[in-house]
């Protein structure tokens, strides 16, 4: 199966958004902007700069959003091509899927543990079995942020791959519009309960449950259907432009379910800011150097992203607060640091697994 290099350049983007607000936040936590002044031309339009900055900021988060629905379009185009060229075989699917997924979380809670340089903000316990696991779900208050944060995702991630065979079934059985639709009832409504029926945690609704979370999943899965069909109309409105500017401009209803109905919100922001990224991604494919580069870090995305919080966080502690340019541009470094740092782990332990499992099937043999 071929590459897109726009779907690895939106992994970078949306990988990239995720660090920046976690630096973001930890270096201007109990940080405020001095008020807005309009007294002169200059001065409001630095006001205005630093307004739009600071609430640009504030959504970083929504980049989950769309890494859901890209990791939902990109593992249903891999079992797609697999269908196409014959016999999917779900055990080997899952074998598969476990390679590429535990290996590289248990180097990133080895390097967690003996990194200097990281924030570790929570005793070494017996939680750790759990995490290890990827069960942080289980007595989820006190295990589904346990020692990085954004392991959370894992938990959420490891239960669509569990339920996936059944959501590939349905969507070929019934086509994507249908499959979308009734995915994105069952979301909704299973959020329904549990913010307003039978309120529990919300990390529940985070994606403690994944179900809270497949509407956005449901929707990559669908575009990638979509995408097998008629590439070029899809790449037209995802790339060319018109994407981007639907995006831009739903963003502000998108925030406002905010104050309506937290039920929907999860989805709204992450395909608004989905948009927007993609959107992003097909003007930088049209240069070639900073496409290609963004495409690595976007191929090795899944090391930033188990390694990441805890260095942010660190070097955030230390830094704060700096003015806005200073921390952009530390921000750009500890960015091509940590991506470096990530792809040699993440290279490293595929290439490990890969030579291990090579000699057991030459044993066998």
């Amino acid at each position: 199966m071929k590459r897109l290099l726009w779907i690895d350049i939106s992994k970078a983007l949306a990988i990239s958004f995720v660090v920046y607000f976690h630096f973001f936040r930890t270096v201007f936590e109990h940080y405020q902007p001095p008020p807005n002044d309009w007294s002169s031309i200059t001065t409001g339009t630095v006001s205005f700069l630093r307004s739009a900055w600071w609430e640009i900021s504030g959504l970083g988060f929504h980049a989950v959003g769309a890494f859901i629905i890209l990791s939902g379009w990109t593992l249903m185009q891999s079992t797609v091509a697999r269908a196409e060229s014959g016999r999917v075989y779900w055990g080997k699917w899952y074998g598969a899927r476990f390679v590429r997924l535990y290996p590289m979380y248990w180097v990133a809670h080895i390097v967690y543990l003996v990194s200097p340089f990281v924030a570790k903000l929570e005793p070494v316990d017996g939680r750790i079995i759990l995490s290890l696991l990827g069960l942080r779900f289980i007595n989820i208050e006190m295990n589904f942020m346990y020692l990085n944060a954004a392991w959370w995702y894992f938990s959420m991630l490891i239960q669509f791959y569990l339920i996936f065979p059944l959501l590939f079934w349905t969507a070929r059985r019934f086509g994507g519009w249908t499959f979308l639709i009734a995915a994105c009832a069952l979301g909704f409504f299973v959020r329904y309960l549990l913010l307003g029926v039978w309120p529990q945690n919300g990390l529940w609704v985070l994606g403690g449950f994944a179900l809270c979370r497949l509407p956005e999943f449901a929707l990559g899965m669908a575009l990638g259907m979509w995408h097998a069909k008629s590439s070029s109309r899809a790449e037209w409105f995802l790339l060319r432009g018109p994407g981007l500017v639907v995006g831009v401009l739903l963003y502000p209803a998108a925030l406002w379910l905010y104050d309506y109905s937290y039920v929907f919100v999860d989805f709204a922001t992450g395909t608004c800011c989905f948009l927007a990224i993609v959107g992003l991604a097909g003007l930088i494919s049209r240069a070639a150097g900073l496409a290609k580069l963004l495409s690595v870090v976007g191929a090795y995305s899944y090391g930033l992203y188990l390694i990441h919080q805890p260095y942010a966080i660190w070097l955030g502690l230390r830094i704060r607060p700096q003015p806005v340019l200073t921390f952009l541009l530390i921000f750009l470094i500890t960015l091509a640091i940590l991506s470096a740092w990530g792809m040699v782990l993440e290279k490293g332990t595929n290439g490990l697994v890969n030579k291990i499992l090579a000699r057991r099937k030459a044993v066998a043999s």
